[in-house]
């Protein structure tokens, strides 16, 4: 028996858990683990006596929501949408958080450059003339073969989650055009190493894009947190 008192064959206590999580999430509390359970972003099993139970697929739930909420800033209604299709889509196959996001695999079902458009439109919950606006505003683009890849899939997510609050397409132009500042300045950084022959160069500038894109992403999130802060007179308190 456990000292949560089940058996630890049943699976790991919330304890254990805590612990598993901690090394990379500090600020993960037990508190914070059942909220995710009672918002309906984990479903540990339960023993007779009411233990949850958690087993390994939970606890990779559990570690791609956390960081899909740090490192990507995503509200849990739109990760929780996330979640949904890759259960759909994978029969229960462990999801694996890379760069705060899951498999590509797992969520698209397949390889992640070839989702058709009525995919997009099943995934992301869009009916067809919102994602031709996001198309027209330049916020989704299909590849060259007319297929759309994973983060075709999660901006359309996203989108259609903040026209929820009376926001249009048009609206988040200037979303579009910020992306497009920063992906300008990091190009001249890494574009210098990408041309260099010498396959570590090639590897130091996928590095060198990761990180920029995550400090970029810290950044802005910060930047518009503190606008909005003196928008709401100090009512809106940072995280």
């Amino acid at each position: 028996m456990t000292a949560a008192g089940r058996p630890q064959r049943g699976g790991s206590s919330i304890g254990a858990v805590l612990a598993q999580l901690r090394s990379e999430f500090p600020d993960v509390t037990i508190s914070k683990i059942r909220f995710l359970e009672s918002e309906g972003l984990v479903r540990p099993a339960r023993t007779a006596s009411g233990y949850r139970q958690f087993t390994t697929a939970d606890v990779e739930r559990l570690r791609y929501v956390l960081a899909a909420q740090r490192d990507r800033y995503l509200p849990l209604k739109v990760i929780k949408e996330h979640l949904d299709a890759a259960d759909a889509g994978t029969s229960g196959r462990v999801l694996r958080a890379v760069d705060g996001t899951p498999a590509a695999e797992q969520l698209a079902g397949g390889s992640p450059h070839r989702m058709t458009r009525e995919d997009l439109l099943a995934r992301s919950g869009l009916d067809g003339a919102l994602l031709a606006e996001l198309e027209q505003q330049g916020l989704v683009r299909p590849g060259p073969a007319g297929f759309y890849d994973q983060e075709a899939a999660q901006v359309a997510t996203t989108v259609r989650a903040m026209t929820e609050f009376g926001l249009e397409p048009r609206h988040l132009q200037a979303f579009r055009a910020a992306a497009d500042r920063e992906v300008g300045l990091v190009e001249q950084i890494v574009a210098p190493l990408y041309r260099h022959r010498d396959p570590r160069a090639r590897g130091r500038a996928d590095e060198v894009v990761r990180e920029l894109a995550a400090l970029s992403v810290t950044l802005h999130t910060l930047l518009v947190k503190s606008g909005l802060r003196d928008v709401a007179g100090g009512r809106v308190s940072p995280r």
